[in-house]
């Protein structure tokens, strides 16, 4: 059932763009970033139980490298690509040796702080990063010569990202490591005694969570071919953590759901509702109520109390 579900998915997410109008194939690529960005914070979130307010660094801070060299030294996308992945990893362990020295609230803080220090200096360093008015002038790449400046042709791309990215958090999950870093989350102190490195496996999960949250950025930026500081922003972080929350965190189907949701709020409601971000927040608080595991994990328990009966 579950083998006919994800191929039905997929002959459906692969035909959307012969049946949608441009506005559904974009709101569809952007889905897709979020969805890479969520379950990215949901490595950290949902099985390693740090909660983080910090995640949207990844996206600026790759986003920002990637226009920067592009714009600045007038490096070709295969080169400020790699380079953007490879800086913004390097800062996520930097900023993750700085924020596991805490965990719980303290964490948060930490990582909340030093979001908002990227944040202040994508504003305040002008000659670097175009201030209050932004990156722009960008181009999209073309992966082995094929164009994805039509709509269509980013959505098939921005798609292959997401599963392969979503694949690869799945595989990192259900590793043993990933054992590893749901123990730390749940037996800190057990762990310890068992002889694992519970600080270790952390900061490598910290560091594994800001690459793909490195490539939502890279992805982000193509997309919108412009990049403000507003990306970096505490609105932005919430918004992630928002999803992964409302989803269900520690599934993997449940950050993509609440990316969807998000951005479908965001992108379609506020069209016809002004205070859209209210309608948000009745949408949560819902959720939590009624759900309070997230959507994926209510759904399921739903399905199978209607099976049983």
């Amino acid at each position: 059932m579950n083998r006919l579900a994800c191929i039905a998915l997929g002959l459906a997410l692969a035909g959307f763009p012969l049946v949608g109008g441009d506005f559904y194939i974009n709101l569809g690529s952007q889905i897709f970033i979020a969805a890479i960005l969520a379950a990215s914070l949901n490595l950290l979130v949902g099985y390693g139980g740090l909660v983080s307010l910090g995640h949207a660094a990844w996206i600026g801070l790759a986003a920002y490298t990637s226009a920067w060299l592009y714009l600045r030294l007038g490096f070709a996308h295969w080169i400020t690509a790699p380079l953007a992945l490879v800086v913004t990893t390097l800062i996520a362990g930097l900023f993750g040796w700085i924020a596991l020295r805490a965990t719980g609230l303290g964490f948060l803080m930490i990582t909340l702080a030093l979001s908002q220090v990227l944040w202040g200096t994508a504003y305040r360093w002008a000659a670097v990063t175009g201030g209050d008015n932004g990156l722009s002038g960008l181009t999209r790449p073309a992966p082995f010569g094929i164009s994805i400046d039509a709509p269509a042709a980013f959505y098939y791309f921005s798609l292959t990202v997401a599963i392969l990215a979503i694949w690869m958090m799945a595989r990192f999950v259900n590793s043993p490591f990933g054992a590893a870093l749901r123990g730390s989350r749940d037996e800190s102190r057990r762990m310890n005694a068992l002889g694992h490195n519970v600080w270790l496996v952390r900061w490598l999960s910290f560091v594994y969570s800001g690459f793909w949250g490195a490539v939502a950025g890279l992805l982000f930026v193509y997309y919108h071919k412009y990049i403000h500081p507003t990306a970096l922003s505490l609105t932005s972080s919430a918004e992630v953590l928002l999803g992964v929350i409302a989803g269900g965190a520690g599934t993997v189907a449940g950050p993509i759901v609440g990316a969807a949701i998000v951005l479908l709020l965001k992108n379609y409601v506020s069209a016809y509702l002004e205070r859209w971000n209210m309608l948000l927040g009745a949408v949560f608080v819902l959720i939590v109520i009624f759900m309070p595991d997230g959507v994926v994990p209510g759904f399921r328990r739903w399905w199978l109390r209607w099976r049983k009966q």
